[in-house]
């Protein structure tokens, strides 16, 4: 069913905008489906995230994602800082992948199983390991296939150590900074594999962020959490992830205990061409983990489908201009963006260009500006960056003089809005 968009008009500041420099614009689309969208022009700090009414999870935190659009079906507790336990490896691991993709390291470099290494994470140790013989020396990628699919300890000290020469570095100057990289501002860690420790924090959601990530940008890699076994010393492990024989299309990606955290699982399918990503964690017991996954995933294959909301290249909206030879300047998406809707349809989707304003004149065409934000309910389903779809140039002296009078009376505002 085809429908008209509500778009309020021009862009409003409101109290709370003024104080942050926020700006939301109205944007213009429309699109055939049985839901409706709509547009809002005020600022927003961040809609609150709620349970998905049409799904009932027991998992404590949990976030369920589609891969591709990045668009988030169900969420509780998404942004909660709990201990990942061994589901931190893919930090690791992402680490090493991008060290390799970069030429710092090579897949046949070799690493020395230190004592450290096989004390804390081999067989003495009592936790997962891949049982790498003390100072041995393991190439890159047996370590990395230890550490996804044995969930070797030792694997993970042993990469540690031979990129950064200690755990503690590896952990603040090439987890952390990486995290921060890739957008993961919460999580916090104190070693490479999980094992208690009270640094050792992140939310289902940048669990999620970094799984897409992994999935997109390192396929190559990817194949690894998907593989059944293997072998190391004689001694042969089974995946421990349990989604890989228990459901259609499952290849990915890692489990996790600890007393701390509890049972948590970041797992990944694709079934008809379309991908999604859960992430669940404080669960109880090992079943309630792959039972609640299973069960996450199998609800969002069922209800969902993708839409188009906005095309690559399709003008979403305007942004103000602060002394230009326009007042706004055209915005577009590189991208589509996509989101997930209700196979039934009846999702109400509010969709938001957020950006930073005015921007200064002059702008370049292809400037990146902000961002366009949809959220389904309560939770934000998408955020995709949107770029100046025009150069504006800058204006006469008049034109800057009326912008900077009119910025003047803002920052007074703002002064005042700051103080309530």
């Amino acid at each position: 069913m085809a429908f008209r968009l509500i778009s309020p008009g021009h862009t409003g500041l409101s109290a709370g905008a003024l104080a942050r420099g926020l700006v939301a614009a109205a944007i213009a689309v429309s699109l055939s489906w049985g839901g409706v969208l709509y547009a809002a022009n005020q600022s927003v700090q961040g809609a609150k995230k709620t349970e998905d009414a049409g799904f009932d999870g027991d998992a404590p935190t949990a976030i369920l994602i589609e891969a591709s659009s990045g668009s988030v079906l169900f969420e509780k507790n998404g942004d909660e800082l709990r201990a990942p336990s061994s589901m931190m490896k893919l930090v690791t691991a992402e680490v090493v992948f991008n060290a390799i993709k970069k030429g710092d390291i090579k897949l046949t470099d070799e690493y020395r199983i230190s004592e450290n290494a096989w004390r804390k994470g081999g067989a003495p140790s009592g936790g997962s390991t891949m049982f790498a013989a003390i100072n041995s020396k393991v190439s890159v990628d047996d370590l990395l296939h230890g550490a996804i699919i044995q969930s070797g300890n030792d694997a993970c000290i042993a990469l540690a150590e031979g990129i950064a020469g200690n755990e503690r570095i590896f952990a603040s100057d090439f987890m952390t900074k990486r995290a921060r990289e890739l957008g993961m501002a919460k999580s916090t860690f104190a070693n490479s594999n999980g094992l208690p420790d009270p640094g050792n924090k992140m939310t289902v959601r940048e669990l999620g962020m970094l799984a897409r990530h992994i999935i997109l940008d390192f396929p190559e890699f990817y194949k690894l959490f998907g593989e059944k076994e293997f072998t190391w010393n004689k001694i042969r492990q089974p995946n421990r992830n349990p989604l890989l024989n228990s459901m259609e299309g499952a290849d990915g990606l890692k489990t996790g205990y600890t007393k701390e955290g509890g049972y948590g699982m970041v797992g990944s399918a694709v079934q008809n061409g379309t991908r999604l990503i859960v992430v669940v964690n404080g669960l109880e017991d090992s079943e309630d983990r792959a039972t609640e996954a299973k069960k996450m995933l199998e609800w969002g294959f069922r209800n969902f489908e993708t839409r188009t909301l906005i095309a690559a290249d399709q003008p979403v909206g305007y942004a103000k201009v602060f002394g230009g030879e326009s007042r706004s300047v055209k915005l577009v998406a590189k991208e589509p963006v996509k989101v997930m809707v209700h196979k039934s349809g009846g999702d109400k989707l509010i969709a938001r260009i957020i950006y930073s304003g005015p921007v200064r004149a002059p702008v370049q065409e292809g400037q990146r500006v902000g961002v366009v934000r949809v959220w389904r309910g309560g939770n934000i389903a998408v955020e995709t960056p949107v770029y100046a779809a025009e150069a504006i140039g800058t204006g006469s002296t008049v034109r800057r003089a009326i912008d900077g009078a009119s910025e003047l009376v803002i920052g007074m505002f703002r002064a005042g809005a700051e103080k309530l």
